[in-house]
């Protein structure tokens, strides 16, 4: 084991392996995959942020940084040095907000490299200005499970009361996205999920209450407007926000905006996300455009309708979810793939046929019966490729045959997934209830 791991880390590993001492295949992905994040992709900055890049592209994601480092706020309870890295990436992640909250992925230095020369309003410090709710969700989600793992209220500084105004003031605006909202963007030459149609601004949507977002977690664009996820997961840090105005900024207005704002989205959610499915009954829609349209599928990437219980949407047993999930993870989902070796949740991000570990894992946490977990962790430790670490994707009839080698944000996943068979959760997240 490397001498560079925290003692925390190294400890946390032991503790595993020994839980799991007659599996020495887990043993080793689970050390593989844990220390991985930490050792390829966290960059410590002059300023005291944290950089961390995705993996095998060199910039930072709002969503995927705050994945990869949340199995380390077990570690954060009581370890300073991760406490004070995972804060630098908090700050890291204001900066980005207040800089562009429409943005999703950043540079490490204003260079000005970027993943395309995309028809949008770019700077130096942006990689990709996709617009996506999650992107701003997120971090919020990480100060908010942060403050509850360390009890530490430093990084709830004027940086970060100006990115909850940012973020809800985007999405304000995106609740009206043809009326208010001057965002567009284009793409040229290359696949229609990489751009957005109708001169950048998407497809014409009606007002729901809901807000409108230009792509998915994925980073494919969204068929209609309004990612129902997304918005169930914009609900989820709404009322993260509401009570940390009560609890640590005593501002009253701040709660009151935060709830009123949450109220909206859940109401559009609730009177246009669902649908009656013939087979499954009451079910959400992944997408809608609020004028009779709807999306009915699943993607690996989260949030996803999937994790309505581990973003704290609902609970595990909400007859809703439970329906949803019958759908989701069944070949009625057009990204449910069935196979020789292995089924579950893919993505149209990657190719037909291909799941992501990502759904795999988030499918073993939000289960009902440890039966169903088991099955899906042992799935998992024999579609590694003999690599033990994660993919973005691998093929249903063969393993071999995978995407992304270095893909940190699953690495991340399984090892949260790991730790929450043996009990190990982080404290404030919905599934440790």
């Amino acid at each position: 084991m490397s001498k560079n791991l925290p003692t925390s880390m190294t400890d946390l590993i032991d503790q595993v392996k020994e839980k799991f001492s007659g599996d020495p295949k887990i043993q080793t992905m689970f050390e593989s995959c844990f220390k991985n994040t930490y050792e390829t992709t966290i960059r410590p900055q002059w300023d005291g942020s944290t950089f961390v890049i995705t993996g095998d592209i060199p910039a930072m994601w709002l969503r995927d940084s705050t994945a990869q480092v949340r199995p380390y706020l077990l570690l954060a309870e009581h370890d300073k040095h991760m406490a004070d890295l995972i804060q630098g990436v908090i700050q890291k992640q204001v900066n980005y907000i207040n800089h562009d909250p429409y943005a999703n992925a950043f540079n490490e230095t204003a260079n000005g490299n970027c993943y395309n020369e995309d028809k949008t309003d770019m700077t130096p410090w942006i990689w990709e200005r996709k617009y996506e709710i999650d992107s701003l969700c997120y971090p919020i989600q990480l100060a908010y499970l942060f403050w509850k793992s360390t009890g530490r209220t430093s990084h709830f500084n004027a940086d970060f009361i100006k990115a909850v105004h940012q973020v809800i003031h985007t999405w304000q605006i995106e609740q009206y996205h043809f009326r208010k909202s001057s965002y567009q963007f284009i793409r040229e030459n290359c696949p229609p999920q990489d751009t957005l149609a109708n001169e950048g601004k998407g497809l014409p949507v009606n007002n729901t209450g809901m807000t409108w977002s230009g792509f998915r977690p994925s980073d494919d664009a969204c068929q209609y407007g309004y990612l129902v996820p997304a918005n169930m997961f914009a609900v989820v840090v709404l009322s993260q926000v509401a009570t940390i105005s009560d609890e640590v900024f005593h501002d009253a207005n701040l709660k009151k905006r935060a709830i009123h704002l949450a109220d909206q989205i859940n109401q559009g959610i609730q009177t246009f996300g669902k649908v009656e499915h013939p087979l499954y009954g009451i079910i959400y829609a992944y997408e809608t455009d609020g004028r009779g349209n709807y999306n009915l599928m699943d993607d690996a990437n989260v949030p996803s309708l999937l994790s309505m219980p581990y973003l704290g949407y609902c609970d595990v047993m909400d007859p809703i979810y439970q329906n949803t999930r019958r759908f989701i993870t069944s070949v009625n989902n057009p990204y449910y793939y069935e196979g020789k070796i292995a089924n579950g949740i893919g993505s149209p991000h990657t190719p037909k046929g291909y799941v992501w570990p990502i759904a795999l894992a988030m499918q073993g946490m939000t289960a009902k019966e440890g039966i169903e977990k088991d099955q899906i962790l042992d799935l998992l430790k024999e579609t590694d490729a003999n690599t033990n670490f994660m993919h973005e994707g691998f093929h249903v009839d063969n393993p071999e045959r995978f995407t992304r080698p270095w893909f940190s944000w699953a690495n991340s996943m399984f090892s949260e997934f790991v730790l929450s068979r043996l009990g190990y959760f982080v404290k404030g997240s919905p599934l440790a209830k």
